[in-house]
């Protein structure tokens, strides 16, 4: 409050100048590709950027080997308006997205290009690589963002008068307010002698507690402002092709200068993965889940033979990953993946809070278990008390076959 009377008794011809204006925001968003095209959850984080500021050009970072990372960057070219750059980073070193040669070129590309956020999804690739690149630019990364509520600017310190952190507003209204100008990237103004700063900050919001309250935090640190979003909070809506426009340039990052130390700390050893012909679990719009309930990895069959009826996406609980009845890659929750797809189909889950945290913004949930006090019923839109072993078989004799 004093900090604010003190603005507002402050005469306009007291301002004698900025020393400096901060430039307007850009965007680095880290991209992962697979098979020649850009990931969905990738498309999540540009939608995320155009949260920071309307104007506010995207730069998209592609790194990878051989041509499907060239058949990649052509198709990010024209996947999204927002798009302005496509970068490439072709090198043997990133044929895998193995953190210690991922970071460093993060480092390389932002001292480059000087980008004001940087912005990964909250998935095993973002969640790896981020953290380690924002050590190297020195700067604290803010994780698991659910929403971003735009730049602001405030008033950050006031020497001589002990005031820190005073009144708070948009950058614009701020200004015009109390100096009588309008200016959208002022940092240092003069008055009275008087250096004051105005900080530019990003307010985002990211669950705590489980998911169970949501945290707004001001990030005012130094350039870049790195963050992972979760794409289930940011969908890409439906592009026309009347605003796709002939597309961003691609450009290849000089890679002449990067370490070669930034190799040799990890190395890579294989790739798992199950070919079902079902729908990615972080992108589907139907998921079916089956929890510990199911007592072993051969009656979980019957939760997947649901799952090809429904052209859905299996999941599962910690619990059941645990005992061995399905891969980790397929686990829901806190400690695995997020989704949030339409309909949301849990059996023999008893809705554990790090269960819950996975998936509680799925549009539809429908829950089976014969505990009727199970913890899954306060958040299900429709709820069934009754033996999974008796209503599994009886969907999949009633439902028809896919097409």
């Amino acid at each position: 409050m004093a900090s604010r009377l003190l603005l507002q008794n402050l005469s306009k011809r007291h301002l004698l100048r900025s020393t400096f204006a901060s430039r307007s925001a850009s965007t680095l968003v880290l991209a992962e590709h697979e098979g020649g095209s850009i990931k969905a959850q990738s498309l999540s984080a540009v939608v995320a950027a155009n949260s920071l500021s309307q104007d506010n050009p995207v730069s998209l970072l592609l790194a990878g080997s051989g041509s499907s990372l060239h058949q990649a960057a052509e198709k990010a070219a024209t996947c999204h308006p927002s798009i302005s750059q496509v970068l490439v980073a072709d090198s043997e070193e990133f044929a895998y997205p193995l953190a210690e040669p991922w970071a460093k070129l993060i480092q390389l590309v932002q001292l480059k290009g000087d980008y004001s956020h940087v912005i990964a999804t909250s998935d095993s690739f973002g969640k790896n690589i981020l953290p380690r690149a924002a050590a190297l630019l020195d700067v604290s990364p803010v994780t698991d963002v659910v929403d971003i509520n735009g730049p602001r600017q405030f008033i950050s310190y006031i020497p001589d008068t002990g005031i820190r952190y005073g009144y708070q507003e948009t950058g614009q209204a701020l200004h015009q307010k109390y100096f009588g100008v309008r200016s959208t990237s002022t940092s240092w103004l003069l008055v009275k002698g008087h250096r004051v700063m105005i900080l530019n900050c990003v307010e985002v919001c990211r669950p705590i507690y489980a998911g169970n309250a949501l945290c707004t935090v001001r990030y005012t640190g130094a350039n870049p402002c790195m963050l992972t979003v979760r794409s289930t909070s940011f969908p890409v809506p439906p592009i026309s092709v009347d605003s796709k426009s002939g597309g961003a340039s691609i450009s290849e990052v000089d890679l002449s200068t990067l370490d070669e130390d930034s190799v040799g700390k990890s190395r890579f050893m294989k790739l798992s993965s199950q070919d079902t012909g079902r729908p990615d679990l972080g992108s589907a719009k139907i998921v079916v889940t089956g929890g510990r309930a199911l007592k072993s990895a051969e009656n979980f069959k019957m939760i997947e033979k649901l799952a090809e009826k429904l052209g859905a996406a299996v999941g599962a609980t910690r619990a059941a990953v645990d005992a061995g009845f399905v891969p980790n890659d397929l686990q829901v929750g806190q400690t695995g993946k997020i989704v949030a797809p339409e309909l949301y189909m849990a059996f023999g889950v008893s809705g554990a809070i790090q269960h819950l945290a996975g998936m509680k913004d799925s549009k539809i949930i429908v829950a089976v278990n014969k505990d009727s006090d199970a913890p899954i019923f306060q958040v299900a839109d429709y709820g069934l008390v009754g033996d999974l072993f008796e209503v599994i078989p009886e969907l999949l004799e009633k439902l028809p076959e896919k097409k």
